[in-house]
């Protein structure tokens, strides 16, 4: 399966973030217009198969995602915000089964809901974790990526090195070139 969606961030939370492409560019482009393409994330990002999911449900996913954003990246977070979240998160989370072969599989009666409550839950648990200062926006100049910066001295600066880095290596070699 080709991926659709970037993944890659260091946390389920920030790759879903991730589903507005270019944030805060006039670029920004919208992953999860509809129910299809939030069924089509879930189901490339867990393990739960088909995932039937509505319209009404991207809409809510697309309201999470902007209070996760907000979440992570706010000095002040506003008690909707706050208040949003926490409802994701008391969601029933999907539970995991070991099948007659040996395998873990996860079962979740309600997939979209379980996956939206497990997004929250990671959110919330990196926002309260001392990683929250490892969270970093991609310098890439069209990107607006969060990614979690794992590197030993912390300066990542690239939500990928194979894309948002890669186009600043090269733009600067341009650059150099010109002179």
């Amino acid at each position: 399966m080709t991926e659709r969606f970037r993944s890659g961030a260091g946390r389920l939370c920030l790759d879903f973030v991730r589903t507005l492409r270019y944030r805060g560019t006039s670029d920004a482009t919208e992953e999860l217009p509809d129910g299809a393409s939030l069924r089509a994330w879930i189901e490339e990002f867990s393990s739960f198969g088909e995932a039937p999911a509505s319209d009404a449900m991207a809409r809510d996913a697309r309201a999470l995602r902007e209070s996760i954003h907000e979440l992570l990246t706010s000095a002040v977070v506003r008690p909707v915000v706050r208040q949003r979240v926490n409802r994701f998160a008391a969601a029933p989370v999907p539970a995991p089964a070991l099948t007659p072969a040996g395998e873990l599989r996860w079962h979740a009666s309600d997939p979209v809901p379980s996956v939206l409550a497990l997004l929250a839950r990671d959110a919330l648990e990196l926002a309260t974790s001392p990683a929250l200062s490892r969270v970093r926006h991609c310098a890439g100049e069209r990107c607006g990526a969060l990614f979690l910066d794992t590197s030993r001295p912390g300066t990542r600066r690239w939500c990928s090195m194979d894309v948002c880095g890669n186009q600043a290596k090269k733009s600067t070699y341009r650059a150099k070139a010109a002179r």
